[in-house]
């Protein structure tokens, strides 16, 4: 496909890609407003919620209530809040060095924008707060009926995790922007 004046336009179907530099903007855009809002709402929390009394919103469908989490998710392996730790590490270094660079899809790019976000606002935690550096806990303050409680970095994960699943399987588009549909690799 061209533009006016012959210079090509890159494209799937008729989605523009992302430019190099687009892809990181984007990913690291994405990644930082979420970190900002998962570590404003924690500080929010941590200051006007008592763990004692719990307050329940729109009629118990949300409760705000505070807990500090040395664990992953649903409280799984608190006797191994360093490990946690080394994995956040690990997996955050994977998608800057080695996903981010190859993403040109801006379904993609978001998606791992919210992972960055996610790692960041969890891995923060574990590294600054109580009861120490690599064993801190992470604050956890949303609660659904009968759901673990979680907080925003953990709305990011699951919303990334969401993205990629639709990406992956309905889109059927990979990181570059690429159709991975059977019938359209064979007209490639």
């Amino acid at each position: 496909m061209q533009a006016a004046g012959g210079t090509a336009i890159a494209a799937t179907g008729t989605r523009r890609l992302l430019s190099p530099r687009g892809a990181w903007l984007v990913a690291l855009g994405v990644g930082l407003l979420g970190f900002l809002i998962d570590l404003a709402t924690k500080t929010l929390a941590l200051a006007f919620l008592d763990p004692q009394r719990p307050i329940e919103l729109l009629g118990g469908l949300l409760t705000l209530r505070l807990i500090f989490n040395p664990g992953a998710a649903f409280s799984m392996g608190e006797g191994v809040t360093p490990l946690f730790t080394g994995i956040s590490v690990v997996a955050l270094v994977f998608v800057l060095w080695r996903l981010v660079p190859r993403v040109r899809h801006l379904g993609w790019t978001v998606a791992l924008g919210l992972v960055i976000a996610g790692i960041l606002g969890n891995l923060t935690d574990r590294l600054f707060r109580p009861p120490g550096f690599l064993h801190g806990h992470v604050v956890d303050f949303l609660q659904l009926p009968n759901f673990a409680i979680f907080n925003v970095a953990d709305m990011c994960i699951t919303f990334a995790a969401v993205t990629i699943v639709w990406l992956v399987v309905i889109t059927q588009v990979d990181l570059a922007g690429v159709s991975t549909r059977s019938a359209d690799k064979a007209t490639t």
